[in-house]
């Protein structure tokens, strides 16, 4: 079994402190992929740092909505994005997108930063990783307004009504360890009916950490978790799912 985690923070300090251990252990479980997914410009230019000090890494560039007024304040946040995405073993722009549920930057702010960065991004071919929360209306305004927009919606925890609006426009979509511990069933449903040749894995580390590990340092390694609760869920094989969503996330981000 092989899996690709499509999505970690590998610069927060929980993982960082001891790298080495982590990325051994995750390989160690079968997850011989990770993604590290930048949040500002500086700790994207640290994934690009950490994706060079490792075979088995790449790197994903952007700032998340809630640092929106951040970027956008940056008079050489156009420079700086554009140079972070013509270095080696970036394959992505993100994660970038709204999330309503904190506000941490106004909703015409994290708009304008969303904008912004699609139009930077879009140039270099690369797919987007999307945050999307409580703010779908508003998000499928933004990305029809866009042609050849490709990427995957991360940590998907919606219901079959934004499921398809995001199948319907090409996205993938990223399952994390949300999926074991949630009490909602149209989430569930959701995750359910996600069509395998559209399905990606990742565990947000170090957050959302999946059942039976909760309350513990979520890593890598335990996208092995979720990988076993929706083969599960799905009523698939590991090895049959496995296999899909590794293949899904190589054709996606062209993982060398």
């Amino acid at each position: 079994m092989q899996l690709v985690d499509t999505h970690c923070h590998l610069f927060f300090e929980q993982l960082q402190e001891d790298l080495d251990a982590v990325i051994k252990n995750a390989d160690a479980a079968g997850v011989k992929r990770l993604i590290c997914v930048g949040t500002t410009m500086a700790d994207s230019h640290t994934s690009i740092q950490i994706a060079s000090k490792y075979d088995n890494v790449w790197a994903a560039v952007g700032t998340h909505p809630h640092e929106a007024e951040v970027f956008l304040n940056d008079p050489a946040h156009k420079a700086k994005l554009n140079q972070l995405l013509q270095q080696p073993k970036v394959v992505a722009v993100g994660e970038v997108g709204l999330d309503y549920y904190k506000n941490y930057s106004p909703q015409e702010i994290q708009e304008k930063a969303l904008r912004k960065q699609i139009e930077i991004g879009l140039p270099s071919g690369l797919p987007f990783i999307f945050h999307v929360r409580d703010a779908w209306s508003d998000f499928w305004r933004i990305f029809d307004d866009y042609q050849n927009l490709r990427g995957v919606v991360h940590s998907f925890s919606s219901g079959v009504k934004q499921l398809e609006a995001a199948l319907s426009r090409g996205l993938y979509i990223g399952l994390n360890g949300i999926m074991t511990f949630t009490k909602d069933q149209a989430q569930l449903e959701a995750a359910h009916r996600v069509p395998l040749d559209k399905l990606i894995l990742e565990t947000d580390a170090p957050f959302l950490t999946p059942m039976p590990f909760r309350g513990q340092v979520c890593e890598p390694r335990y996208t092995v978790a979720t990988a076993e609760f929706l083969a599960d869920l799905r009523d698939e094989s590991i090895d049959h799912l496995s296999k899909a969503t590794t293949d899904n996330a190589l054709r996606l981000f062209d993982l060398k």
